[in-house]
């Protein structure tokens, strides 16, 4: 049977950073996003009150700022091989993350099957942020299970991927699962734990277990 990887962004392919932060960066907005990431960590604002906050922030964001935080944020090494070889393998890789889906889904570019972030209105802003399609943890399970629909795997063959709070629902759902660079909310839960910054690496710990 094939399997599925599932992969966070936010500090799992993106090292130490968040694509909203590398976004924020571009347009000299970098403290202020830290400081809504600080409240969204500590658990006293959820998605849909980071969302607002880092829409209104971004009043001129366009895309070429978004094009230029892809390019210099500080990714793993190893993705496009590491998604390559799963591709190789028959199996599938994609990416679900909270972040704004204008960023998640350039790495269908690096070769992610699917990938899935929070709906933001087309830059440069001119709407509101519907709240509706902004994701949550549970939203990451939930989509996990149409990607396994689509493929034809099994939820029994999906390999999860992350580093926090918003991966811990996905976690306890699938059998296997690889904490990379993680945070304590994620202690105990993992069957697999890497801190570093190669994909390859961790993958690598998976692999060998399957």
């Amino acid at each position: 049977m094939a399997r599925l990887h599932l992969f966070d962004l936010d500090g799992t392919l993106m090292y130490g950073s968040s694509a909203p932060l590398e976004i924020s960066r571009q347009i000299g907005l970098e403290a202020e996003t830290i400081a809504i990431e600080q409240e969204i960590s500590a658990g006293r604002i959820g998605p849909p009150e980071y969302a607002t906050q880092v829409h209104a922030l971004w009043a001129r964001l366009t895309d070429a700022h978004v094009a230029a935080a892809f390019d210099q944020a500080p990714w793993l090494s190893g993705i496009e091989d590491v998604w390559a070889e799963i591709r190789g393998n028959g199996d599938y890789c994609a990416v679900v993350s909270l972040s704004p889906s204008f960023f998640v889904e350039r790495l269908t570019s690096w070769g992610a099957h699917a990938a899935y972030g929070s709906q933001f209105p087309a830059l440069p802003f001119t709407e509101p942020v519907d709240l509706a399609g902004i994701l949550s943890a549970a939203a990451k399970v939930q989509i996990a299970n149409r990607l396994c629909e689509e493929f034809g795997v099994r939820p029994s063959d999906c390999v999860a991927y992350g580093d926090s709070h918003s991966d811990k629902d996905l976690f306890e759902t699938v059998p296997v699962s690889v904490a990379v660079n993680a945070d304590r909310h994620l202690a105990g839960i993992a069957t697999h734990s890497y801190v570093g910054r190669s994909l390859r690496d961790a993958y690598e710990l998976v692999r060998q277990a399957l």
